[in-house]
């Protein structure tokens, strides 16, 4: 047996039970006799939230002067306390008096471990509520959505669009006033088409031209003399240069 892997086991044992362990806490709530309504309503609100969480509640009253000579009433303001908190709690200890005080227990109906996987469920359910609700806020509603084309003038703004409308309107007017034109076409051009054959029939009835003359032969041309070449030029005779004399030394004036 290998004592090292067993040393490894049983810490690892030990650490899974300890953080699944759970630790029940007395949470305290004091009251006093006469108590205003807004002050009960905020302890029981306090008291149910230590509950759900497992933890008990220990609920104290106070006794003042001569508060202590009603004990009654206390018992009467812990068991409305409890009937307030029933749904979350019961009653482990009955009132009872503790000097000028009197205590009572309630334990929750839930232990801590079922408690925390409640709250740990609740905070998933809640995550995921969220998380549905971002995506469909994020999702595009194409129902309603309009066509789109692959043309330019989509790009374009309104205003340049607008005005060439504007540009567009003048002509679109003046196009019917146009239009009546092509029908008087072919009135005009029927009288046209008419005359053209009588134009055409006293140029058949003239007389025929003359047929032209022959050509007579052209003259043999007779080729060019050669011309002479230019004598050549004499050369320029260059005059020598004269040869420079010694210098004179230093020593000689």
């Amino acid at each position: 047996m290998d004592f090292g892997k067993y040393k490894y086991e049983a810490a690892v044992k030990a650490r899974e039970a300890r953080k699944n362990q759970t630790n029940t806490v007395l949470k305290e709530v004091r009251f006093r006799l006469k108590i205003d309504t807004h002050d009960y309503d905020t302890k029981v609100g306090h008291a149910k939230r230590f509950l759900a969480a497992g933890d008990k509640v220990k609920a104290m009253i106070q006794f003042r002067g001569r508060e202590q000579q009603r004990p009654e009433m206390g018992v009467r303001l812990l068991e409305r306390f409890a009937n307030d908190v029933a749904e979350v709690g019961a009653v482990e200890s009955s009132p009872r008096v503790d000097g000028r005080n009197m205590v009572m227990v309630v334990g929750p109906l839930k232990n801590k471990a079922e408690a925390k996987a409640e709250v740990r469920r609740q905070k998933q359910r809640d995550e995921a509520r969220a998380e549905n609700e971002r995506r469909a806020q994020e999702k595009i509603d194409t129902s309603s959505a309009e066509p789109v084309t692959q043309t330019i003038g989509d790009a374009f703004p309104a205003e340049l669009l607008a005005q060439a409308a504007q540009a567009q309107a003048p002509e679109q007017q003046a196009a019917p006033e146009q239009a009546p034109e092509p029908q008087a076409a072919p009135e005009e051009q029927a009288p046209v088409a008419q005359a053209a054959p009588e134009q055409a029939a006293p140029e058949q009835a003239a007389a025929p031209e003359p047929a032209p003359a022959p050509q007579q032969p052209a003259a043999p041309q007779q080729p060019a003399a050669p011309q002479q070449a230019a004598p050549p030029r004499p050369a320029k005779p260059t005059p020598a240069r004269p040869t420079p004399g010694p210098r004179p030394g230093p020593g000689r004036a």
